[in-house]
């Protein structure tokens, strides 16, 4: 049995028949073709499939494509400017060198954004518990954590 479910995905209207059952992010990576959001763990474990609904940061494996009914997606696809250029918290993952083999970066960047909108001034210890939810197998955090904070700081100072 299908549903439809109709949304908007960086700032894109569609609709797409999907099974009752289909994770938002099957939605996103297998109908959409967008393949920044990745499947790390299927448990919400860590934070590989993060995006925004609304404006917050969710984890898309732990939610069916229908709950984002009428909502508001907005995937790493979608973060940068239509031109190209990098938004704040991407540039200062490049700048400080916060990623290794780029596989949790998406969703890091993307919980990222979200926790410096709600945390513009945050310290390190505070960007650690930040990130919580999210896993990287690569690194031991530091260049993320400076990463983070760098683009606290440049979100908040308008960059």
């Amino acid at each position: 049995m299908g549903v439809k479910v109709s949304m908007t995905v960086n700032g894109k209207k569609l609709s797409s028949d999907v099974e009752e059952r289909t994770l938002l992010v099957t939605l996103i990576r297998e109908h959409l073709r967008l393949t920044g959001t990745h499947v790390g763990c299927d448990t919400a474990q860590c934070g590989a499939c993060t995006v925004h609904m609304n404006g917050n940061a969710v984890k898309s494996c732990s939610m069916l494509a229908m709950q984002a009914e009428g909502a508001d997606i907005l995937t790493i696809e979608g973060v940068a400017a239509p031109d190209g250029t990098l938004h704040p918290m991407q540039a200062a993952f490049k700048e400080n060198h916060g990623l290794q083999c780029g596989f949790c970066t998406p969703g890091m960047v993307m919980n990222a954004i979200d926790f410096a909108k709600r945390h513009p001034v945050a310290g390190e210890q505070e960007v650690r518990e930040g990130l919580e939810g999210n896993l990287c197998r690569c690194t031991g955090y530091h260049n993320i954590v400076k990463s983070i904070v760098a683009g606290s700081k440049a979100m908040a100072a308008g960059k």
